[in-house]
């Protein structure tokens, strides 16, 4: 297949269990891939993001940044990128008329949007949070094959996001939200199964990106863009993907620094320092010395970074995209561009200076606690025995919780972990202070 076919399959805009008849009245002012970005927008698990946590959880500060003011940012970036990127492939291997530049930037913006919407509360924390929880409650698991015990005890925020867009978000739908197959595929950032019988290296394996529950979606949706199978259950990144990890990082990396900031973890000027490198150097900053206000100097300083991250990106793509469309290319972009030393060096002090500032860990040690009692609770109401207090917590479930999962307990501990998983951090702590009669129902 050369590389022009390569791309029209890439960006296939068929829709995920969408019957043909739906496919039809493709609007050439509105392409589906806009409309997935649409739907993502109006969905309730994105507008769920402003209240979970991207940095400093439960921030009284309304300056820092949540998950929702992340993914809108990242999303940006990722369209600009996107386009950049589109703007050359559409040249370089005659691709119009059929696909636009803009149809890069739109597939790559949607897959931004929804890259964080199925985190749990408490980021990353609530992640293992909840990996500890079934590593630690073993006993719940009996029955499971390998794969779904993978599943729960490797519990992936990534996987969690795929169930949302394909299933949880509109259940009564085949295929949930219908969207395309390019931006869900795009989206699957590690498009392989928890269990794999060999392991596999590279950046897009170092996790896993759908559940067991929706393995044959997750392949219906290979198939279609033609994703190249790299072992059962397993294949290499849609190349869209790579850009969307480069937004991603783009955003948190040199946001962070500046929220930093403002919480008092990083000193202004070592941020202007860390920034002015990643921009370029003050002869790409050449507004700065006109501006005296501390935090408008961040300000500019991030943009310029972004900008020049965004340059970076596009020709490290551009520059490498036969061994990616191949799948031998299987790095983030970043770690093989000059710009990498110093995105290092921006990584090594949010790290010690803001990921484990004593305000952070605090909250995520709480969150710890939170999740692992609801844990409690529910798994119990769920899957445990008949007792008196497991009849209570079996009450608090939710009416459309399925108690008919044959014959393990896969589905129910799953849907267990979607309604906590689909928690806001505040929910989650008021959730688990009535919940455990630390405060009363008012």
């Amino acid at each position: 297949m050369n590389p022009q076919e390569r791309w029209l399959r890439l960006l296939s805009p068929e829709r995920l269990g969408a019957a043909a008849e739906h496919l039809a009245g493709h609007s050439p002012d509105r392409s589906r891939f806009q409309q997935d970005y649409d739907r993502i927008v109006f969905t309730s698990a994105l507008r769920r993001l402003k209240d979970k946590t991207q940095v400093f959880p439960l921030a009284q500060s309304d300056y820092v940044r949540t998950r929702l003011t992340h993914s809108l940012e990242a999303s940006c970036v990722g369209r600009s990128l996107g386009s950049m990127v589109g703007r050359a492939i559409v040249d370089r291997h005659g691709l119009a008329p059929e696909v636009h530049p803009s149809d890069f930037g739109a597939v790559v913006a949607a897959a931004c949007l929804a890259h964080d919407i199925g985190n749990p509360p408490f980021g990353h924390a609530g992640e293992d949070a909840m990996r500890a929880w079934f590593a630690s409650h073993s006993a719940n698991l009996a029955g499971l094959d390998p794969d779904q015990r993978a599943d729960l005890l490797n519990y992936e925020g990534n996987a969690q996001g795929f169930r949302i867009l394909t299933h949880l978000q509109n259940p009564t739908n085949p295929g949930g939200l219908q969207l395309t197959c390019a931006v869900l595929a795009t989206f699957a950032k590690y498009p392989r199964r928890s269990h794999l019988a060999e392991p596999l290296t590279g950046k897009s394996a170092r996790k896993f990106g759908y559940f067991q529950a929706e393995a044959a979606l997750f392949a219906e949706v290979a198939d279609t863009v033609g994703l190249i199978p790299r072992a059962e259950g397993a294949w290499f990144r849609h190349p869209l993907t790579f850009l969307v990890e480069a937004a991603d990082d783009t955003c948190y990396l040199v946001v962070d620094i500046e929220d930093g900031v403002q919480q008092g973890c990083v000193a202004p000027e070592q941020a202007e320092a860390l920034l002015l490198d990643l921009a370029g150097g003050i002869s790409a900053a050449t507004r700065l010395k006109h501006l005296e206000d501390p935090k408008r100097r961040i300000e500019y300083l991030r943009a310029r970074a972004i900008g020049r991250l965004v340059d970076e990106a596009a020709r490290i793509f551009l520059e490498n995209e036969a061994a990616i469309l191949d799948g031998s290319f299987d790095h983030a972009l970043f770690d093989v561009s000059p710009v990498g030393e110093s995105l290092q060096a921006v990584r090594k002090v949010a790290e010690e200076q803001i990921y484990n500032a004593r305000q952070v860990m605090e909250v995520m040690a709480a969150g710890y606690e939170v999740i692992s009692g609801l844990l409690d609770g529910y798994v119990a109401g769920a899957c445990g025995p008949q007792s008196a207090r497991n009849r209570v917590w079996a009450n608090l479930l939710p009416a459309d919780f399925e108690r008919t999962a044959g014959d393990s307990n896969y589905l129910r501990l799953l849907q267990v972990a979607d309604m906590i998983a689909g928690m806001t951090d505040s929910h989650a702590v008021s959730a688990y202070r009535r919940l455990k009669g630390i405060e009363l129902p008012g």
